[in-house]
């Protein structure tokens, strides 16, 4: 039996499923989109310390929520479970039971997926027509960050078709069945894979929509692309090195210069033995496809204000800013604004704790900040 279209709920609150962020953010990131109910996450959470009991504890959700026939649990929790999975080529088997889960999930939702050309290989797009009988309110093109699925998005994705939009999601380089099935690898170079993307679908004066790493994404693409007409950056560093704090930017210098052949030995260790910090560079190198670690560090580096080159950025922008990201310091909201001095508009936003959206790319109320792109695009259009 093929389930019916769902209606998704976006509860408000950021839950304390597990006492590390490390994995809380995770628990509330699958409850916030609407995939995965708040008592079955609060179980799995007491039942998880480390990456390993992370990962049986997803795959045993997954399978209980099979063996009832429902989905879409069963198809995130085995994407929760693949997240975490160390090394990173072992995740390919992985993504693709969750791929096939997910779209008999919703398989009478009208989704049209795309296999877009691409530099010899191909990029996996999803598009949602608008629903309803009002009228056609412009095309919206949608991608994540670093390592996301298009997939991931769906629930946005459905509202926004739902109110009125054609919506384009898309995987580029380096995400999803992109980088998965088709071996398309990163490159910040963003205006690169989004011109493919409103050449294959034949649209223009669109609206881009980039979250966590991809604001930094869509940023780029914008200032090179011109058929795109607005943007709205969530959730990212105009600059990745200016994350840290400045002392530990002087480290990361130093062990990348003086100390880079101990720093790789380091790095493969950590791969090696797992946990955060293994994950992380493991999961740099299967997305950039580059080697040693240190030499992926180097091209992550390459997602600063020099290759952003906000200046060429003359669109209208909403800037999305969560006041406590975990991810992204507050601090670097004011230099991005003031970076955006050539838009036609800018629109900045922070969301609150009194929101409950403080967290990275307002997870904690998905409903509020959808309202709040919804509601921008609709003035933005209208006084164009």
């Amino acid at each position: 039996m093929v389930e019916q279209r769902a209606r998704f709920q976006f509860p408000v609150g950021y839950r304390r499923f597990h006492p590390k962020q490390l994995y809380n953010f995770q628990l509330n990131r699958w409850y916030s989109l609407g995939y995965l109910p708040c008592d079955d996450l609060a179980a799995a959470g007491k039942r998880v310390s480390s990456f390993a009991t992370w990962t049986a504890e997803m795959q045993a959700r997954g399978d209980e929520a099979l063996r009832r026939n429902n989905l879409m649990h069963a198809a995130f929790f085995y994407r929760a479970e693949e997240f975490y999975t160390i090394p990173a080529r072992r995740r390919e088997a992985l993504y693709e039971r969750f791929s096939e889960l997910f779209y008999r999930a919703f398989a009478e939702d009208g989704i049209d997926t795309h296999e877009v050309r691409y530099q010899g290989a191909f990029l996996h797009a999803m598009r949602l027509r608008r629903s309803g009988r009002g009228p056609h309110r412009g095309t919206i093109v949608l991608h994540g960050g670093f390592d996301s699925f298009i997939e991931e998005f769906y629930s946005m994705m459905r509202f926004l078709a739902d109110a009125g939009y054609d919506v384009i999601g898309f995987d580029g380089p380096g995400q999803g069945a992109s980088r998965r099935r088709h071996g398309v690898v990163f490159d910040y170079r963003w205006e690169q894979p989004m011109s493919a993307i409103l050449d294959h679908f034949a649209v223009e004066d669109v609206t881009v929509i980039g979250l966590s790493l991809g604001g930094w994404l869509c940023l780029r693409a914008s200032a090179f692309e011109k058929r795109i007409a607005r943007v709205i950056p969530n959730g990212h560093a105009y600059d990745q090195y200016k994350i840290p704090s400045l002392i530990a930017q002087k480290l990361m210098t130093l062990f990348n210069t003086r100390f880079k052949d101990s720093s790789n030995r380091i790095a493969t260790k950590n791969i090696e033995k797992g946990g955060m910090e293994g994950w992380q560079m493991s999961n740099l190198m299967y997305i950039t496809e580059i080697e040693p670690p240190m030499s992926a560090f180097d091209y992550a580096m390459q997602l600063n204000e020099e290759n952003l080159h906000c200046e060429l950025v003359d669109q209208d922008v909403l800037l999305l800013t969560s006041r406590e990201d975990h991810f992204i310091p507050y601090k670097l909201h004011n230099r991005q604004v003031q970076l955006l001095a050539n838009a036609r508009s800018l629109t900045d936003r922070v969301f609150t704790k009194a929101e409950s959206a403080q967290n990275h790319c307002q997870i904690g109320n998905i409903g509020l900040a959808l309202q709040v792109m919804d509601d921008w695009i609709t003035r933005t259009t209208a006084r164009s």
